[in-house]
């Protein structure tokens, strides 16, 4: 099965720093661009604009604005050329990935693997309602990374899904430059592990809306410590 993708009304220069307001392409550890990922964030959706934790709750669906960050997030790409796309399974991705999907030409494949983080019985509520204790995260980084919300995930079982999503992806040996269309903690935890970040060490920077992000796969050998 395959879908595609949205953003910002922005940017085609390649600016280095995200920002709240703004989608952003952001170039990180480029050594190979056979093997670059894009990680792209979905556009916003209804429960982005209402301010709630999403998580894999399957209610959140494009806005409006979500759906135009959507529809020009393959110009944002430009020359960039990729043989193929992976998305989240969660709705708000999934329509992200089908408008990119659709102009790019490239096949699609959905994978469970790059769902958000599980945030359990705290989907759905006020994000000001999850603190440190419940999130791992205090102050933009990673404090705790076993803490979980009730019914939940950590932060270590995040970051082993994604791995795991890496590796798998390693092992096909995709050729030319593979597009992700996935979630703001995924995109994260992808960025550390793929530069020889652990879990614990982790910074817990913005990830804005159909914001774009490249990062070279680690090289077989590299080991993380997590």
């Amino acid at each position: 099965m395959n879908f595609f993708l949205f953003p910002h009304e922005f940017l085609l220069s390649f600016p280095v720093q995200a920002q709240w307001t703004w989608a952003v392409l952001t170039v990180v550890n480029i050594r190979n661009a056979k093997n670059t990922l894009w990680l792209v964030r979905h556009g916003e959706s209804t429960w982005n604009a209402a301010g709630l934790i999403q998580g894999q709750a399957h209610g959140p669906v494009l806005t409006v604005k979500g759906r135009r960050e959507a529809t020009l997030l393959p110009e944002r790409l430009g020359d960039i050329r990729v043989g193929l796309i992976y998305t989240s399974d969660l709705a708000r991705a999934r329509e992200t990935a089908v408008v990119v999907g659709r102009a790019l030409r490239a096949p699609m494949h959905i994978d469970s693997n790059l769902r958000e983080r599980n945030f359990g019985d705290a989907e759905g509520r006020p994000l000001s309602e999850l603190d440190p204790a419940a999130s791992g995260i205090e102050l933009d980084r990673v404090v705790d990374a076993h803490a979980r919300p009730p019914a939940g995930e950590s932060l270590r079982e995040l970051y082993e899904r994604v791995q795991a999503f890496i590796t798998e992806l390693d092992a096909c040996q995709p050729d030319g430059d593979v597009l992700v269309v996935t979630h703001g903690g995924v995109i994260r935890v992808a960025e550390a592990y793929c530069n020889g970040v652990g879990v614990d060490d982790m910074t817990w920077d913005p990830v804005p809306n159909a914001t774009i992000r490249g990062v070279c796969r680690p090289l077989p050998s590299l080991s993380v410590a997590q």
